[in-house]
């Protein structure tokens, strides 16, 4: 409001002059008469009054003006305030942030969002555009601020930018910075207001969405989208291909977009896999099918693919989304393998077969020669080359018996026959195994070392077991070490989950560097011994497996070998 102080007294003092210049006329003129002393008073008087009208006219007059001003400033302050709140309510409602920027005076305010959406309390907030830039994350803000300052050069009035912007806990939102320009009659900037608004979530999935389209458009996979199911539960139109389905097909992306999926399935799709269809679009479920299907050229192929309901974030059912693979190879392959385990599995019959006629009709001509041979015992002879033949004829013999007696233990495990398990006493079968080998511990005298405190039974097949440690002490005693007296431990301890027996020699020992993928093998040996047939420790691992366990080996050449009998517990 203007001061109306200097014009009201210049008013005055012009009156008041006027006012006396003509009172002076008048007592002149009126000064020798005897009406002078009342005239003087009436004077004054008049003129009293006349001030006071003059005052009270002036003072009325700037009263309306004043009030007329106060009304117009309340309705002023009342839309500023309206406007203020309309400007809150906004910030609000768009969770944008505002921003007014006198660019003249450098001087920026910030609305409430710099708070509730970045976290900056009103300490934090700078009230330069300095503040603004820094906070700008570095990557982006030469580029930002390089953008903006040619914008505030040219007459266009709007700006945006996307950047990204640091909170008050030092992380960074994506933002989208949109600005208004005001310049003056000059055409000089000097006020800008904005909005910044926090995209980081449409970043994101701007980022996800490109990384799925890459993943889309570079998988080997066919993948096919079609709308929602329609009324009448058939596929509604295709609105989508990748690359990989038209290296599949050889359809083109214009001849299948708006039609219908099965287009290129022709009359080779099978009745069940079609059932699975029309289950999975009544249903809307995932199913995979299998099924015949053709190309653009009418070669046909088999198909597999899965069927894939999508729903929106409202749970609205829009899509199906199809991952197909062409699988002929995989068929062709799969049919040849199936053919050749049905040839495998008909030449092993065979085998097996043949197996067994020749043990069966091996064994009564051996069992005759064995005894046959037997009765050379109680014949005296003289000639000593003849003795010798007769003696490596038995060796002979004895080894192939004992052979067709292995092959035959093998196939009967082979045969998946089931193993009988009883509580068997490993004192009580050790000392059976060495009634079997008194011969040989006997002629060799080996040092043995048994401690079955620790575990004295088990559950498990009592034949087996026995044939296992049998072979095992067998091996132990053949191939001893030529320069040290044999010692063989045997213990067994027993555990939370399984049992153990441990067999211990200190032999010539094997090299499990060289042969380690074969030492449980068929026909495997791992020493020049003529009496060597192969076949023990692949008897052994058969046995063993056949009642659930397993067996493990440790051994060095010219220390000793390590043999452990591991049992699960029943």
């Amino acid at each position: 409001m203007k001061n109306k102080t200097t014009p009201i007294i210049l008013i005055y003092l012009l009156t008041a002059l006027f006012t006396m210049l003509v009172f002076h006329k008048i007592e002149i003129q009126y000064s020798l008469t005897k009406h002078y002393p009342v005239l003087n008073f009436y004077k004054d008087l008049l003129f009293v009054l006349s001030s006071a009208l003059l005052f009270k006219y002036i003072f009325a007059k700037n009263n309306r003006r004043n009030a007329l001003f106060f009304d117009k400033l309340n309705q002023t302050n009342k839309e500023i305030k309206e406007s203020n709140d309309k400007y809150d309510i906004v910030a609000k409602a768009t969770s944008d942030t505002i921003w007014d920027w006198k660019i003249q005076e450098d001087e920026m305010v910030w609305s409430k969002g710099i708070s509730a959406v970045y976290g900056y309390d009103n300490i934090q907030i700078g009230a330069r555009s300095k503040w603004w830039f820094e906070n700008i994350h570095p990557e982006d803000s030469i580029k930002m601020s390089v953008k903006l300052y040619s914008f505030l050069e040219q007459k266009t009035e709007k700006w945006q930018d996307e950047y990204r912007f640091k909170c008050a806990d030092n992380t960074y939102k994506y933002v989208l910075d949109r600005g208004f320009l005001l310049k003056d009659k000059n055409g000089t900037a000097v006020r800008m207001i904005g909005a910044i608004q926090d995209i980081t979530k449409q970043k994101e999935e701007e980022l996800r969405l490109k990384l799925l389209e890459t993943v889309i458009v570079q998988t080997k996979e066919s993948i096919v989208i079609t709308k929602a199911v329609s009324e009448n539960k058939k596929f509604s139109e295709i609105v989508y291909v990748n690359p990989a389905f038209t290296r599949m097909t050889g359809f083109m992306n214009q001849e299948v977009l708006g039609r219908k999926p099965n287009l290129f399935q022709g009359q080779l799709a099978n009745l069940a896999a079609a059932r699975k269809i029309i289950e999975a679009l009544q249903t809307r479920t995932e199913t995979q099918i299998e099924t015949l299907s053709i190309r653009k050229n009418g070669e046909q192929f088999w198909l597999y693919f899965s069927m894939i309901p999508v729903y929106n974030n409202k749970n609205e059912f829009t899509h199906w989304v199809s991952v197909q693979k062409d699988i002929t190879q995989e068929k062709l392959q799969q049919k040849e393998k199936e053919q050749l385990i049905s040839e495998l599995t008909q030449n092993n019959k065979d085998l097996k077969q043949f197996s067994y006629v020749t043990s069966h009709n091996l064994r009564a001509p051996i069992s005759n020669l064995i005894g046959l041979l037997m009765l050379t015992d109680h014949m005296k002879i003289e000639d000593t080359e003849l003795e010798e033949i007769i003696g490596g004829f038995k060796t002979s013999t004895n080894l192939l018996s004992e052979t067709i007696n292995d092959l035959t233990k093998v196939m009967l495990i082979k045969d998946n026959i089931p193993v009988a398990e009883e509580l068997v006493n490993l004192a009580e079968s050790f000392e059976h195994i060495c009634k079997e080998l008194s011969f040989q511990l006997d002629k060799h005298k080996p040092t043995l070392q048994v401690n079955f405190e620790n575990c004295t039974e088990i559950i498990t097949n009592k034949t087996y077991l026995e044939s296992i440690i049998l072979n095992l002490l067998t091996n132990s005693i053949k191939y001893k070490a030529k320069d040290r007296a044999l010692l063989i431990k045997i213990e067994a301890v027993t555990r939370e989950d399984d049992t153990i027996i441990k067999i211990i020699d200190n032999g010539i020992g094997i090299d499990l560097e060289r042969n380690k993928e074969k030492i449980f093998g068929l026909y495997q040996r791992f020493h020049d011994y003529p009496d060597s047939k192969g076949l023990g420790l692949y008897l052994v691992k058969s046995q063993i497996e056949a009642m659930k366990g397993s067996i493990k080996i440790e051994s060095a050449v010219n220390i000793g070998t390590t043999f452990t009998l591991i049992f699960k517990k029943k």
